[in-house]
């Protein structure tokens, strides 16, 4: 289950049945079950959660903050809150347009990248992008979008 939340008002946005299906290629593809909450937020509130939280002093397209439960309440609840994601839309918008890509194609990639983070997989070493990307690309075909990591003609 997906709960859609905007912080600033943002058009245009995926609906809510485009978010419930990209999040359930991500649980179909990993075997995992779960829920998160998407926020839409402003650039100067994915600047401050940035900046706070990574210790960068910039916005950025998307910002996952796992849900962190003791293991035995997590294995009692079953299908767990994997926790939060913070997508923001002005960024979203303008990666998409800079990078070629379908508006819709790129929302797509934040919500299953920032799923896969909330899951415990990660990009910092070479080793976990290949894993995290190779996935991402896999979902992705199986919801009908092209690989997000390759590189479009000027």
């Amino acid at each position: 289950m997906i709960e859609l939340q905007w912080a600033v008002p943002a058009e245009p946005l995926p609906s809510e049945d485009q978010l419930e299906r990209w999040a359930e290629a991500v649980f179909s593809r990993t075997g995992r079950l779960g829920g998160a909450t998407v926020r839409v937020v402003s650039p100067e509130e994915s600047r401050t959660l940035n900046r706070e939280y990574r210790g960068k002093d910039r916005p950025t397209n998307v910002l996952s903050f796992p849900l962190e439960l003791p293991a035995e309440v997590a294995e009692a609840l079953g299908e767990c809150w994997l926790g939060d994601l913070a997508i923001c839309a002005e960024v979203v918008r303008r990666e998409a347009a800079e990078q070629r890509k379908p508006l819709e194609a790129h929302w797509a990639h934040m919500v299953v990248h920032g799923l896969l983070h909330l899951m415990g997989y990660d990009h910092i070493t070479d080793d976990q992008a290949c894993e995290m990307e190779a996935l991402e690309i896999d979902i992705l075909a199986d919801l009908g979008f092209a690989n997000p990591y390759l590189e479009k003609d000027a």
